[in-house]
């Protein structure tokens, strides 16, 4: 066989096709752990042997003890031009690897390397890996690898958190078989045509990505036929558990086949997590990666202390002085969003909001504008940002402070995607700076001080902006000829009949471009002081606090109770009007909670259910609008009416 062609075999198997390039793969099943491009694998020995030693020049001189239907010999292939890829030691059809090639994939990474050749063989995986770090590749790759486009119904079933996500990974999985024929792959979530997901389901599909309850409602229907599935995967498990769906995930596990392969990827492992691969998954594989410290930093993280009236004020400010092309601005509720969106388009921001009350359709639209530019600033809720991936994101602002270092890491993800490097501004009032603590460690590095920009800063920032626009219209003309002669010809005009001067000129059009508006603010910066100490002395008392070895931790790190019955020390304990006879579980009051304050799901203290109402822990200090909101929430129909307990 010629230099740079693999012969490939394919042959019958529990999973389907399997490439000869990945027999060496099965002979040790013993974990180790592996350092590559210093990244933390835990894996297969054998794998990555399998992945160094190259498939090329081997030799299959006969087929032994095996019928003619059960394994074939492929004829070699002709020479081409076309490079051979890093993916390619990985054993994938030509089909994968031109697919690849077209979107610019060369060197697998560490996930990729590790997570590949397990899944290759059939084998279930929990895959440990934080979002941006290819791991929608790791397990798509593999299952088109065994995919049989001759199947017309779902062989593979990918279920995510949220409705963009499952766009996302739709998308990802269309890219990777762009040249594969007759491979269909179909999203399926809530706020969309149910009729239309039933169509698309009866022409033929092998490759759903669903939401867990869209994906539960076709099960019911029987419009999702999953008799025929070979693969599931569990994209972003913990966040699935944080926003209350572990039972719908569960309920899902147990109508599959017996013989499937499960696939689970999760950013963290909670004991939750845990029991399900334990319970769900055989023997399966496992890979966990570790960003190197040099890739934690590629997002420059900082906070400003600063008082909650003046916190718009000190957003536009920063924006003036930070902002990029593309910025992201996470608010706490649907309210703060509004009011964050219309303050913004006030000063001139092209500006979009994603909250819990834009229909399905329109955040699609909101999303793609944002990708292409024609929008540079999104105020969203946590819940609607889930899974967004957009590449031109250089700034993520937390307006609202998360409710833990799980959100926090979550939200910062949107920027420094792909190697990139990204900016993360944090908003805290004086009273929320004791929470610092706790997002540090959940980012494992210091989150650096910053003030709130000045006048100064501000001003150079206009500066340099207005003289980059004029380079770039110097380079790159907006006009059309025929516009820039009109143009051209109206200066000279001007010119004769002023006799002026081409920067008098100059100078003059730039003022035009002003439109009336100063390009420099003028005037005193004491908008941020409103009492005069008030922040000195809200520092002194910090540092008092912590000499007294007060309370820094996050909400979520709640490891002592006051009693065995009582809510522990930084959770405060709430009434709310469903109970058992509203056939109310906890899933929809964490699931209904989590959706309107934006709180992740696991800084949800206890719930008791009682038979005509209900008690939930939550985290102490609630903003007066959440609770407001809270209050107008509805579970199975009825009002929450969330009241503290002993008001």
């Amino acid at each position: 066989m010629s230099k740079g062609k693999a012969a490939r075999v394919q042959g019958t198997h529990s999973h389907g096709p399997l490439p000869a390039c990945v027999e060496g793969f099965t002979r040790l099943q013993h974990s180790v752990t592996q350092i590559i491009d210093g990244s933390t694998l835990i894996g297969a020995a054998d794998s990555q042997a399998a992945i160094e030693q190259p498939c090329e020049d081997t030799v299959l001189p006969s087929v032994v003890a095996l019928q003619e239907d059960d394994l074939t010999l492929a004829q070699p292939e002709a020479e081409t031009s076309v490079p051979v890829s890093a993916f390619a030691a990985f054993g994938l059809r030509r089909e994968l690897l031109d697919g690849l090639a077209a979107i610019g994939f060369e060197e697998p990474s560490p996930i990729q390397k590790a997570a590949i050749p397990e899944l290759m063989l059939g084998r279930d995986l929990v895959g440990q890996a934080q979002t941006g770090t290819g791991k929608t590749a790791a397990f798509g790759l593999p299952l088109l690898e065994r995919l049989d486009a001759g199947q017309r119904t779902p062989q593979v079933l990918v279920l995510t958190p949220t409705r963009e996500l499952a766009m996302q990974v739709a998308e990802a999985f269309n890219s990777y078989a762009a040249c594969m024929k007759g491979v269909k792959v179909l999203p399926i979530y809530g706020g969309a045509d149910f009729r239309d997901q039933i169509q698309h389901l009866r022409r033929g599909v092998q490759i759903v990505v669903g939401t867990p309850g869209r994906v539960m409602d076709h099960m019911r229907q029987g419009t999702l036929d999953l008799s025929g599935l070979r693969s599931l995967v569990l994209d972003e498990a913990d966040e699935m558990l944080r926003m209350g769906f572990i039972d719908d995930v569960k309920w899902v596990l147990e109508q599959l086949p017996a013989e499937r392969q499960v696939v689970l990827f999760s950013a963290t492992m909670p004991s939750e997590i845990r029991r399900i691969s334990q319970n769900y998954l055989k023997d399966p594989a496992e890979v966990t990666i570790r960003q190197k410290a040099a890739d934690g930093r590629r997002i420059r993280q900082r906070h400003l202390v600063v008082n909650g009236p003046q916190k718009l004020e000190a957003l536009e400010r920063v924006l003036e002085a930070e902002g990029s092309e593309g910025v992201i601005i996470f608010a706490r509720t649907k309210a703060i969003t509004l009011t964050v969106a219309e303050s913004l388009e006030q000063h001139g921001y092209d500006v979009a909001v994603l909250n819990g009350d834009v229909p399905q359709t329109q955040r699609e639209r909101t999303i793609e504008r944002l990708r292409d530019g024609r929008v540079n600033v999104l105020v969203a809720t946590d819940v609607a940002a889930r899974g967004l991936d957009v590449d031109r994101i250089g700034l993520v602002i937390n307006y609202d402070i998360p409710f833990d270092g799980e959100a926090y890491v979550h939200r910062i993800g949107r920027t420094g995607r792909a190697g990139r490097s990204g900016e993360a501004i944090l908003f805290l009032t004086p009273r929320e700076r004791r929470f610092l603590g706790g997002l540090e460690r959940a980012v494992n590095q210091p989150i650096e001080a910053m003030e709130v920009p000045g006048n100064a800063s501000i001003n150079q920032h206009r500066l340099d902006r207005l003289r980059q626009k004029l380079t770039t219209i110097l380079q790159q003309p907006v006009c059309n000829p025929e516009e820039r002669a009109l143009l051209a010809e109206i200066l000279q005009r001007v010119a004769q009949e002023q006799s002026c001067s081409p920067d008098q000129l100059a100078l003059a059009a730039l003022e035009l471009g002003l439109g009336g508006k100063p390009l420099l603010l003028q005037g005193e910066e004491r908008w941020g002081q409103s009492r005069p100490g008030a922040a000195t002395r809200e520092r002194d008392r910090d540092r008092g606090d912590r000499e007294r070895g007060g309370d820094r931790r996050p909400f979520n790190d709640r490891t002592q109770e006051r009693g065995e019955d009582g809510p522990e020390d930084n959770m405060e304990r709430f009434r709310i009007e469903v109970g058992w006879r509203d056939r109310v579980k906890p899933g929809n009051i964490v699931g209904a909670i989590a959706n309107e304050s934006g709180l992740a799901g696991r800084s949800i203290g206890k719930i008791r259910i009682f038979d005509a109402h209900s008690t939930v822990d939550l985290p102490k200090g609630m903003p007066d609008d959440v609770f407001a909101d809270l209050r107008r929430l509805r579970v199975m129909n009825k009002e929450l009416q969330i009241s503290r307990l002993g008001s």
